[in-house]
């Protein structure tokens, strides 16, 4: 059988692509993973059932969501308890939530059900099985959830201004997976259909606690919510540092996902584009536009990053139609046209020109996820060595680290809570129990230390084998030029929200909110199908960036 080959453009140079300033612009696209998941359950006309409901009129207890994915039955096990005002923060080193979570590997019985109940409100401190696969934890959004519980029981109209600038009823503050805590390894699901993808039980634990909280609002409402008004309650999730190293330590992951983007990319640039995939283009192009009017934050420089996204937009999309993008590279030259603005504008675009091609697209799911891990190869010789450097790693060989900024920071992780942190070198005590992410200062160092060397790379490192990996993440660019963020991440202007917002946007994130260069709040999962749209079989692929209803 003959395989299809695409056509496309030459990919973007990695030089370009994986800078901080860029990853950190990065929007949501059809290659993110909430939007494989969706397509999962649409492709396998997925159910989703609710065998426990134990839930008091306050909405306190338990619930138990089953759905069939792949041919293997998951449930999401929940549970709610009575929070004081001042206990309820986001922070990580919070002891108590208003919800827990377990994605279980079948459905519980009775016995897990109470085995669940003691364990999943103690998080980190509970005991946990190889059939639980994720565990997550979340917050309400207090004021909406109340207000919206008002609305249903007297019968007064939902508070829609509300429900657009917030855009969920909770938020959760963390989504483990992957063997955190005694939970179940990857490696005991990462061949099952449907969850082959990067952090696919992950997407399914969010997705499903977002119907729990449409059901939980409306059993202690006493009333049901309209679909089209649930389809824009996502889900909130806060995060911060925690996320920022999965990037660094996993770079080949990073490359798998990066270049899966970049291909697509290459291949709409030199599209065929016919006046359906046009009009949509101008359909999507408007739902954009409205989309940057309805996300507004608090934080004044990432504000005026988005209003100045919104006057960008409009110029690029000024007198666009399908008309004008029925022609030969129309789409080639809204790029070209776009790298005229700012990084922000670029991405938007890349994301946004990538929607009708599902086609060319979707299909380089399936390259993302990536088992491979970093190699030695010990023949290479010391020349050869040299030479990638100079074509790959010029970002970290011409820093000049002898100064205070470029080593002002270092990584480290809390005794506390085992999570990552960062600290002044120059002020604050730590720096001795730093972490490996200083890749750039590595390469650097490694680069000083190889001149004059010879022979091969397996000599050299018999000498000095602390640039052991520093070797290996440079050997490694040859055939995954996007594995490094080409940046110095001790630098004093390095900024981690960059590196959350590269992560989440691959989730799938919208209206990102930085609260400080740290953290951020986002949304999840705001306009995918319900639960009802699977039953109906009218579940539709086309949530990408989110708007309220009209």
């Amino acid at each position: 059988m003959k395989d299809f080959v695409f056509s496309q453009a030459k990919l973007r140079h990695p030089d370009k692509i994986m800078r901080l300033s860029r990853l950190g612009a990065m929007f949501p696209s059809r290659l993110s993973f909430l939007r494989s998941l969706t397509r999962q359950l649409i492709s396998d006309r997925s159910t989703v059932s609710r065998p426990h409901w134990n839930i008091d009129e306050d909405g306190f207890g338990t619930a138990v969501y089953s759905v069939t994915v792949g041919g293997h039955t998951y449930s999401l096990f929940s549970i709610t308890k009575s929070l004081e005002p001042e206990m309820r923060t986001d922070r990580v080193i919070a002891e108590a939530w208003d919800a827990a979570f377990v994605l279980y590997d079948g459905v519980p019985d009775a016995s897990e059900i109470e085995r669940l109940s003691q364990n999943a409100p103690l998080q980190e401190a509970g005991r946990f099985t190889q059939k639980d696969l994720c565990l997550s934890r979340a917050n309400k959004s207090v004021r909406l959830f109340d207000q919206i519980v008002a609305s249903l029981r007297s019968g007064t109209g939902l508070p829609m201004g509300m429900i657009q600038s917030i855009g969920y009823l909770m938020r959760t503050t963390a989504v483990y997976g992957n063997g955190k805590f005694g939970i179940a390894d990857r490696r005991e699901i990462e061949a099952r259909p449907g969850l082959q993808g990067p952090f696919m039980a992950e997407m399914l634990t969010v997705w499903l606690i977002r119907t729990f909280t449409h059901d939980l609002v409306e059993h202690v409402g006493g009333s049901q919510l309209p679909d089209i008004v649930k389809r824009q309650l996502g889900i909130g999730n806060s995060t911060g540092l925690g996320m920022a190293p999965f990037l660094v330590s996993h770079p080949l992951l990073l490359h798998s996902w990066m270049v899966c983007r970049e291909t697509a990319l290459a291949r709409v640039r030199v599209a065929e584009i016919d006046l359906e995939k046009a009009a949509q283009l101008v359909t999507l192009s408007r739902r954009v536009a409205q989309h940057l009017l309805e996300w507004n934050i608090p934080d004044p420089t990432h504000q005026s990053r988005i209003v100045k996204l919104r006057n960008e937009w409009a110029n690029l999309t000024v007198g666009l139609s399908a008309e004008v993008l029925n022609k030969n590279s129309a789409l080639d030259c809204l790029i070209y046209k776009s790298e005229l603005g700012s990084q922000d504008l670029q991405e938007l675009t890349v994301s946004w020109m990538l929607e009708p091609f599902g086609d060319l697209v979707d299909g380089l799911a399936e390259c993302m996820a990536n088992p491979h891990a970093l190699a030695l190869d010990p023949a290479m010789s010391c020349d050869d060595l040299r030479k990638i450097l100079v074509e790959h790693c010029g970002y970290a060989t011409e820093v000049d680290f002898t100064s205070p900024h470029a080593t002002e920071q270092f990584w480290y992780v809390s005794e506390a809570k085992l999570e990552p942190r960062i600290g002044k070198r120059h002020t604050e005590l730590g720096a001795d129990r730093e972490s490996p992410l200083d890749i750039s200062r590595q390469i650097h160092a490694l680069a000083q230390d190889l001149q004059g060397q010879s022979g091969p790379i397996w000599q050299f490192l018999a000498q000095v084998p602390r640039h052991r990996l520093a070797v290996q993440r440079v050997q490694a660019l040859v055939h995954n030029p996007y594995s490094e963020i080409r940046d110095n991440l001790v630098d004093g202007e390095m900024a981690p929200i960059d590196m959350l917002r590269c992560k989440l946007s691959f989730f799938g994130a919208s209206k990102f909110d930085p609260k400080s260069q740290l953290w951020t709040r986002i949304t999840l999962a705001q306009g995918a199908p319900l639960a009802s749209d699977l039953a109906a079989g009218t579940a539709r692929d086309d949530w990408w960036l989110p708007v309220s209803a009209p």
